[in-house]
């Protein structure tokens, strides 16, 4: 196992346990803020309350070396900016008596996805004495805001007992048990002779500034790259909280739309307006079907020309708002009907989020009010049994009573999760214990493996676009005599999750803007060739 995709063991462990709370309190003098980019002007908004971390006061638990905190995944805050996602650390003996802490943290923006990766030290004693604590931010997943942080807060430490403590413990350790074997990527020479694992992650291709994390799937190991900062190696790879931006439209929107189509064998023929009164109300969706949406091909948009609606200053009355009833009524009536649904592919983050919005509506009509479809389609049902980090227990919502997950984007992974979930679809064809969970024909189209429904052109004759997957033909790049369609997931930024066709995976998470993955297709096909030459 790599030390830096390891986070705590547990065992024996040191002297003194956390048990309780960890309170920030002011900040000391001497902090330093360093802006590397901000193309909106976020490090001055709200009087500079990006320079800051939000409230902390949250409790943990210790258990051996490991100390791991009560609440995971995304969590709101007062913070005009910020919210926090904690995740396990580690304790080791110190001086003095005390015992040493280091906790990996994010800063997750508000109402979207951007993250921030940082560390928190401190020492503390079983009497409840505790230092300062100092934290540390120095790389993240953000295309448009970069910055480094470095401070130091007065802390306190209520021992205190906190609910639920042993099966927090058992979750963590059922967590680690359940991680996929993980070596470093330079390992790929060794176990595959022959192999250039250079050609993953290329610099030719993501430049390393802009590079999180990358790694290589194959035959149930994960081969891990990246997790540099720009200060070192990240200490807590394997903690590293990364963004779905769009990757949620083919994981969240695609796989949840894929369980209701096994549950309920016509919900994908069902209609948008049978569930979104916003889109009923204007007549024009009353023959826009599931599907139509899931393959952005609703017939509605400004501009046919590839990205040209996401990319319009427009898209920010639907991103800026923390509300349901804004972001579905710019959903519903922003664009105008163009054309006949299911015949046009054009790219809309909106349409995800009327798709999550009807799929919602139809769950709970058959389900009863009340009732969670994220939770209830895909954490219980899948990402339990296939053991998925509980972050990604979390989506993210609007900011009101409806809580609407945005469906296109705001998920939370783990570069774990990320080799999970390329297993389950392509090895193990979406089955669970030998049993189907999905609807099989959605995925086949999904994944290239269905003629018959290829899917729309999505902007070009290369790439296509079904039921929220992407598709490239590496056909000319490989030099295949053939078509060679490879089915992947995108997201903002330059996020990339390939599921190659002789079950190898590769995936990348960066910043610079940059989806090229071409060598590492080619590097795949000499390694397990699929590209007939």
């Amino acid at each position: 196992m790599l030390a830096c995709t390891s986070a705590a063991a547990t065992g024996a462990g040191p002297a003194n346990r956390f048990l309780g709370r960890l309170i920030l309190g002011e900040e000391r003098p001497g902090g330093m803020f360093r802006v590397l980019r901000d193309d909106y002007d976020l490090a001055d908004l709200d009087g500079g309350a990006a320079r800051h971390l939000p409230p902390f006061d949250f409790a943990f638990v210790q258990s051996g070396s490991a100390i791991i905190p009560f609440r995971r995944g995304a969590i709101p805050s007062t913070h005009p900016l910020w919210e926090y996602i904690l995740e396990p650390g580690t304790v080791s003996d110190a001086m003095d008596g005390f015992s040493h802490a280091q906790l990996p943290f994010t800063i997750e923006e508000r109402n979207a996805n951007c993250m921030h990766y940082g560390v928190l030290d401190f020492d503390f004693r079983d009497d409840g004495a505790i230092s300062d604590v100092s934290y540390a931010i120095a790389s993240e997943t953000c295309p448009y805001f970069k910055f480094d942080m470095l401070g130091r807060s007065a802390a306190s430490y209520r021992r205190e007992p906190v609910p639920d403590a042993a099966r927090i413990v058992r979750s963590y350790q059922g967590e680690r048990e359940h991680w996929i074997p993980a070596k470093p990527i330079e390992a790929l020479a060794t176990d595959y002779p022959g192999t250039d694992p250079s050609q993953f992650g290329s610099p030719d291709e993501v430049d390393p500034t802009d590079m999180t994390v990358y790694g290589v799937i194959v035959d149930g190991t994960h081969y891990v790259g990246g997790c540099h900062t720009r200060a070192s190696l990240y200490p807590f790879c394997a903690a590293m909280d990364l963004p779905s931006y769009s990757l949620a439209k083919s994981i969240f929107g695609g796989l949840s739309a894929m369980r209701l189509a096994h549950l309920f064998p016509r919900a994908l023929h069902e209609r948008i307006a049978s569930y979104v009164p916003d889109c009923a109300a204007l007549g024009s969706w009353d023959d826009v079907t599931f599907e139509n949406e899931l393959d952005m091909a609703s017939g509605h948009y400004l501009s046919s020309f590839p990205l040209a609606d996401e990319g319009s200053p427009d898209m920010q009355a639907f991103f800026l708002p923390e509300d349901h009833a804004s972001k579905i009524a710019f959903s519903c009536d922003h664009y105008p009907r163009q054309a006949q649904p299911g015949t046009l592919w054009v790219y809309h983050t909106a349409d995800a989020y009327t798709l999550g919005t009807a799929m919602r509506g139809f769950y709970e009509a058959h389900a009863g009010s009340g009732h969670d479809f994220y939770r209830e389609l895909l954490a219980l049902p899948l990402w339990r049994p296939l053991h998925l980090d509980p972050a990604l227990d979390v989506s993210r919502r609007t900011y009101d009573a409806i809580a609407q997950p945005f469906t296109g984007y705001g998920l939370t992974l783990h570069g774990d999760d990320i080799a999970k979930l390329a297993i389950f679809l392509n090895v193990d064809d979406g089955h669970l214990a030998g049993k189907t969970v999905l609807d099989e024909r959605q995925l086949a189209a999904a994944l290239q493996r269905d003629p018959r429904d290829p899917g729309l052109p999505a902007g070009s004759t290369l790439v296509r676009y079904n039921n929220g997957f992407w598709a490239w033909n590496a056909q000319a790049t490989l030099g295949c005599r053939s078509p060679a369609w490879i089915p992947f997931m995108s997201g903002y930024g330059g996020i990339v999750v390939a599921l190659l066709p002789n079950g190898i995976a590769y995936y990348y998470v960066s910043d610079g803007g940059s989806f090229a993955w071409a060598k590492a297709a080619a590097e795949a096909d000499k390694m397990r060739p699929f590209c007939d030459k």
